[in-house]
C-alpha cells in the first residue's frame, strides 16, 4: 500500500494506492490523526489507484468519518474503482460518504 498526501485548495487529498487492509491501516489511521490534529476539516480521499478494501480498510474511515464530523468536518472519496464502489454500496457506506467520479469534481464540490 502506497499512500501520498498533498493539498488542493484548502482540501487534504490523501491518495491511496494498492489494497486497505488489516496490515495496511495503521499508516492510514496515522495519517487522519495527524490531520485532525492539525484542525483540518476538508478530506479526500482519493481512490483511483485502490484495488481493493477489506472490513478493516472501511472502519479506519468510518472512524475518521466519526471524527472529523465531531469538529464540522467531513471526509469524501473520490475515483472509485467498480470493485471498490461495490463494496461501498453493499457495506451501506455510499449514504455516509460523498463520493466523487474524480478529484477535480471533489475539490470543487468541498
Amino acid at each position: 500500500m502506497e499512500i501520498t498526501q498533498e493539498t488542493v485548495n484548502d482540501v487534504a487529498v490523501i491518495s491511496l494506492k494498492g489494497r486497505l487492509n488489516v496490515t495496511t491501516t495503521a499508516e492510514l489511521e496515522k495519517i487522519f490523526d495527524a490531520l485532525l490534529s492539525e484542525g483540518r476539516t476538508k478530506i479526500l480521499v482519493e481512490c483511483r489507484e485502490l484495488e481493493y478494501i477489506s472490513s478493516a480498510g472501511l472502519r479506519v474511515l468510518l472512524t475518521a468519518a466519526k471524527q472529523f464530523k465531531k469538529i464540522s468536518g467531513e471526509i469524501a472519496l473520490s475515483s472509485l474503482s467498480q470493485n471498490v464502489k461495490q463494496v461501498f454500496e453493499i457495506s451501506g457506506f455510499t449514504s455516509i460518504f460523498k463520493i466523487y467520479s474524480s478529484q477535480d469534481e471533489a475539490v470543487k464540490s468541498m
